[in-house]
């Protein structure tokens, strides 16, 4: 029906038809597949949720007189620095140094990072390397974004398809990266935001390939690859939606044109820090097949719950749930009804869709062909071979 070179030449007439997601959900109920796919040129998907496969690559810029830098802090966070003499990459699951006998700090990289965008200043410690062309052994000063060369997110897993459900079948309150987990069967906590999701609504990444222009974090981002984990091969139902973790994207933009809104550090008591990250991917309506895809509700997605009480790699699981139970915050294990909460904002994640469909109808986001696909046939590795205990 469409090409994106002739919906972007509509974007830039400020005549394209752009729906949210959920928008469109609601038109196709009202008037049906076809219709819709003949009204619409794009539709905007997003999501706010905990990503803590997210770090920033960082260029300080070189001293006077030079330092090859091999062990750094930002604002007591360690920063990788095992590759050029003043480059950096801070993870944003790290955490703050502690030395023996202090209190944790509920600080990591993703405060780090979300500080930098919103233009504050972050102390940097620095040990170097002394050689003949880098003779300094020590460096300290404050950066701030706009004192720095690079500055911008590279984050090796973003977008998880599809998650888990966390609960925990023991006797001890656990820690994790849902959250705290109630014993014996006390909550149960969701990360994905569902039928809003980005990629349950282009469930074989039929839209979504490298160099695809996103919303990442309030700038304009791209898919850099795929992203670790990727796991395509998930047992997917008819509709083709996958029933657990399935694909992942690597994402790149630049941090500098970041808002600080949608990046934002998190920690998570007993597990450590993360960030919170607003993702938005535009979906080009090129065929009918498309909109067939937005149209699917959150009853008809589902998300395995997994018992954290096992520590092991393959845990238990209780079975699927819809989405649509999830968010109704009641669900039933084993006979018992369990409160369930999200960790994405709804709300945000409606938030990052809404304001990428303002972009494209104001002519400033246009849309981007591929340059090569997402792969589509990605074993999922464990190390169980090597495993010593």
């Amino acid at each position: 029906m469409r090409t994106i070179a002739e919906i972007n030449e509509k974007i830039n007439r400020k005549t394209a038809i752009v729906l949210t997601v959920e928008e469109l959900k609601a038109r196709v109920v009202e008037v049906g597949v076809s219709k819709v796919a003949q009204e619409v040129d794009v539709v905007t998907t997003g999501t706010f949720e905990p990503m803590e496969s997210t770090g920033a690559i960082l260029n300080l810029g070189h001293t006077d007189p030079p330092i090859k830098i091999r062990r750094c802090w930002l604002d007591g966070v360690p920063a990788y620095s095992g590759f050029g003499a003043v480059d950096l990459y801070l993870g944003a699951s790290c955490a703050v140094d502690v030395m023996d006998g202090e209190e944790v700090r509920e600080r990591g990289g993703g405060h780090v990072i979300e500080d930098l965008i919103a233009g504050k200043p972050i102390h940097v410690r620095a040990q170097g390397q002394v050689t003949d062309c880098y003779p300094r052994a020590s460096f300290e000063t404050t950066i701030t974004r706009d004192t720095i060369n690079q500055f911008y997110l590279f984050n090796p897993r973003n977008l998880y398809q599809n998650f888990i459900v966390g609960v925990n079948g023991g006797d001890r309150p656990l820690h994790t990266y849902l959250g705290p987990l109630q014993p014996r069967l006390g909550n149960a906590v969701y990360s994905n935001p569902g039928a809003i999701s980005p990629l349950f609504n282009d469930p074989n990444l039929q839209l979504v390939g490298i160099g695809t222009r996103i919303f990442l974090g309030g700038g304009i981002g791209y898919v850099a690859w795929e992203g670790t984990q990727h796991f395509p091969l998930q047992k997917r139902l008819a509709n083709q939606t996958p029933i657990g973790p399935a694909a992942t994207l690597a994402l790149i933009g630049d941090a500098k044109q970041m808002d600080a809104r949608w990046v934002r550090g998190c920690y998570f008591k007993g597990y450590g820090p993360s960030l919170m990250l607003g993702v938005g991917i535009p979906l080009p309506v090129l065929n009918e097949e498309v909109i067939e895809h937005c149209a699917v509700q959150d009853q008809d997605l589902v998300a395995p719950i997994v018992d954290f009480s096992i520590p092991r790699r393959v845990r238990p699981t209780f079975g699927l749930v819809s989405y649509a139970q999830l968010k109704s915050g009641r669900i039933t294990i084993e006979g018992k009804t369990v409160r369930a909460a999200p960790l994405a904002s709804m709300f945000l994640a409606r938030q990052v869709a809404l304001e990428l469909k303002q972009w494209i109808e104001a002519g400033s986001f246009t849309l981007t062909e591929p340059v090569a696909p997402i792969p589509q046939e990605r074993s999922f590795l464990p190390q169980d071979r090597w495993t010593d205990f």
